[in-house]
């Protein structure tokens, strides 16, 4: 697993990562994608405890950017509570039920991105918020 020094990552990151901590999501992690594709520069993974709480990350995610200027291009997969997946453009969330998470682990898809969990940013940064 690689790490990413925080110092490095994009601060713009941040408005997202908070949005998604909004909502009380679990085990989120950041990926620098910026090397390995010209799709985006950070995927945000994240995970909730039920469907209802996958959408309503989802809702809430979507309602804080748009405060801050942040519109996403595209939005899929909220009706279900499954996964979600928010097109920010240079950052993609993605939200995922606790269980379906395991199965498609984007993680070990990308395994050569530099990865950054919060608990990393609060360290290095005293605290992301």
């Amino acid at each position: 697993m690689n790490k990413v020094d925080s110092m490095s990552l994009n601060p713009t990151v941040k408005p997202f990562v908070n949005a998604v901590l909004g909502r009380k999501a679990i085990q989120i992690v950041i990926l620098d994608v910026r090397k390995l594709t010209s799709v985006a520069d950070a995927f945000i993974i994240c995970s909730g405890k039920s469907n209802r709480q996958v959408t309503a990350i989802a809702d809430f995610v979507q309602r804080d950017l748009k405060k801050k200027g942040k519109k996403p291009i595209n939005v899929e997969g909220k009706k279900e509570g499954h996964w979600v997946l928010m097109d920010y453009g240079d950052v993609i969330i993605h939200i995922f039920y606790e269980s379906l998470r395991n199965f498609y682990d984007l993680e070990g898809l990308w395994v050569d991105a530099g990865r950054l969990s919060i608990e990393s940013l609060s360290e290095s940064e005293n605290s992301i918020v």
